[in-house]
């Protein structure tokens, strides 16, 4: 379910080296800014969408970049995530609502050369924080089973493994706000 009903600068937030905003409303000063749909190409190369469904997979051209913006602001909300140091574009994360708007299913992806640095952890600490004082009650994320980088940033942030019902080739992971209980 699409999560368009809060403010699209509602979902804005920033951390010791990290500035995300929803990717139509962050401010041109903020960022190196380009046409989105480079973006796109720059951050969703195969080797960060090998894990992903398939029809994410490959390498975009500025059409196959177009559209999957359009489908993404069809379906829900994303977040670009900008390095402050070098007003790049890193990474995005994805969210999907539920009917209360209070869980949120998380998605994020940054760029091969923003791995091993910190930035995913630092991320997912940032949102959780964002998610405390918005009174999100639950965000929820699968991860493939053989991403350990991305298991242990979301077990680092507090996200608990939900017990598997079969054999899947991706783990899910939850987040409860401890402030809701």
């Amino acid at each position: 379910m699409c999560i368009r009903d809060r403010n699209k600068e509602e979902y804005r937030f920033s951390t010791e080296r990290l500035l995300v905003s929803e990717w139509h409303s962050i401010h041109p000063s903020e960022w190196n800014q380009v046409e989105l749909k480079t973006v796109v190409i720059n951050i969703l190369t195969p080797k960060v969408t090998q894990s992903l469904p398939p029809e994410w997979q490959g390498a975009y051209t500025p059409e196959r970049a177009k559209n999957w913006i359009e489908e993404r602001d069809n379906e829900c909300v994303i977040l670009i995530v900008v390095d402050k140091s070098s007003f790049t574009a890193i990474g995005f994360v994805i969210l999907f609502g539920s009917a209360n708007g209070k869980d949120l299913r998380l998605g994020y992806l940054l760029k091969e050369s923003a791995w091993g640095k910190g930035y995913a952890s630092e991320l997912i600490q940032g949102f959780v924080e964002w998610s405390e004082r918005n009174n999100i009650l639950s965000i929820t994320g699968g991860v493939e089973v053989d991403n350990i980088a991305s298991i242990r940033v979301l077990e680092k942030n507090g996200f608990i493994r939900e017990p598997d019902m079969n054999e899947s080739e991706e783990h899910m992971f939850v987040w409860k706000n401890r402030h809701n209980k």
